[in-house]
């Protein structure tokens, strides 16, 4: 039904579309969404799948891995120091730091224009699912807003004015209370292409772990392990289209929905599916896998004397699916969570399944270490790394990045638009 409904429903979405800045989508005069029927807003929330998975664009979900020091420029470019990429990419005025943002926002119009709109319905199982649904995007959206550029403008509806940033940790309780709302209202997994409750739980439990929360982190990863839905499963299976019970939630990104090529940027046109080798993993990614690790052929690949992140074969003449949550993750986040005194079982069993030998640390420090070490191996790619190097305050002394690098600059066009909006502190401080 989603595929059937997707085309018509983005459409009815982008209609309403003019916009100033970026929380300005919609002039007055659009179509009014105060007396939607549920048939209507059905095939509304279907459309915000579509908004969703392409409005970050593909800068949204490289951001991390770039700026996390794991990719540098490909062929035929002098950009092959990540410090010196990072410097050239992030700035205020660069299109890498605003193309996102941009999307972000864009995509919080339509989802809290039908929020608004469910609130305004009589409360039902169908209104409640949708509620649940259109919450868990918001939720997403500001999990990637507040955990890049910090201190956002949070937007519960849709608007027309200048709206001053609130504090981080305002955004991280807003993105709380909305994965909450998911967890309440979303329906129970039946197939990872749809939001469910398990899927909010998946992301409620990595936002408890950004939040400092570890005990609240691993609870809620303990309940998606015993989840009977759910288990760990091979790359080859995860990565390339098979049947497998590894995904929670992944977009389908079909080309007949406008899908985002991420690989075209990552492969190179030697490879049967071309791509244009924007991006290539770094020496020390390429030698950071163990032969043993079942994870390396499928992670990365040599295309004749290019380097290549392979998990998203795609290139110039397919998409890929794009993963947002997986059991794998759940297994660190428990870990990560228990501490080393109760977490290392959880941290083994994993590289066990991945073809590794078990691993032990004395303190903290040294199990902090551990996991970030295999949280970079599982996740390459996926659009964490960035991050936990943040979270856990190691972005300057891993990558030796300046630390207003902690946090991604507001884009300047944004703040010339809002005028209620500043500069975040990490990089006003430095100016």
């Amino acid at each position: 039904m989603k595929k059937k409904f997707i085309i018509a429903a983005a459409a009815v979405l982008s209609i309403m579309a003019t916009g100033c800045n970026e929380m300005d989508q919609y002039p007055h005069s659009g179509v009014s969404s105060d007396n939607l029927t549920e048939t209507d807003a059905s095939m509304l929330l279907t459309g915000l799948y579509f908004y969703a998975e392409a409005k970050p664009t593909v800068e949204g979900y490289l951001t991390q891995d770039i700026v996390g020091g794991e990719l540098v420029r490909g062929t035929a470019t002098g950009l092959k120091d990540p410090v010196v990429l990072v410097r050239d990419l992030i700035t205020p005025e660069s299109g890498f730091v605003s193309g996102p943002w941009n999307g972000y926002y864009t995509g919080l119009y339509q989802i809290n224009s039908l929020i608004r709109s469910l609130n305004g319905m009589a409360a039902s199982e169908s209104r409640n699912e949708m509620l649940g649904t259109a919450s868990f995007f918001r939720g997403l959206f500001y999990y990637n807003l507040v955990s890049r550029y910090g201190e956002v403008p949070i937007l519960e509806e849709p608007t027309d004015g200048d709206i001053a940033a609130s504090t981080e940790a305002e955004g991280w309780a807003f993105v709380e209370k909305n994965f909450q709302t998911a967890i309440d209202y979303c329906p129970v997994f039946t197939d990872k292409n749809y939001v469910s409750k398990q899927a909010a739980k998946a992301l409620m439990a990595r936002t408890k772990l950004a939040m400092g929360k570890k005990a609240e982190a691993a609870e809620l990863a303990e309940e998606l392990i015993g989840d009977a839905n759910f288990a760990l499963d091979d790359f080859e299976n995860i990565f390339r289209g098979k049947a497998n019970r590894e995904e929670i939630f992944t977009f389908s990104n079909l080309l007949t929905e406008s899908g985002l090529k991420i690989s075209a940027s990552l492969y190179t046109r030697v490879h049967p599916n071309g791509g244009s080798g924007t991006y290539a993993p770094t020496n020390e990614v390429m030698n950071m896998f163990s032969d043993d690790d079942k994870r390396k052929a499928i992670s990365i690949d040599r295309q004749e004397a290019n380097d290549v992140i392979n998990k998203f074969p795609g290139g110039e003449v397919d998409s890929d699916p794009i993963i947002i949550a997986r059991i794998a993750e759940m297994y660190l986040i428990s870990a990560e969570g228990q501490g080393v005194a109760n977490g290392m079982k959880r941290l083994n069993e994993l590289r066990a399944y991945r073809g590794l030998k078990p691993v032990s640390a004395s303190t903290e420090d040294e199990f902090i270490t551990l996991i970030l070490n295999e949280r970079r191996l599982e996740l390459l790619g996926e659009g964490f790394r960035w991050f936990d190097l943040v979270r856990t305050g190691r972005l300057e002394s891993t990558r030796g990045f300046d630390r207003k690098y902690n946090r991604l600059p507001i884009p300047s066009r944004e703040m010339s638009l809002n005028k209620l909006l500043k500069q975040n502190s990490y990089w006003a401080a430095e100016n």
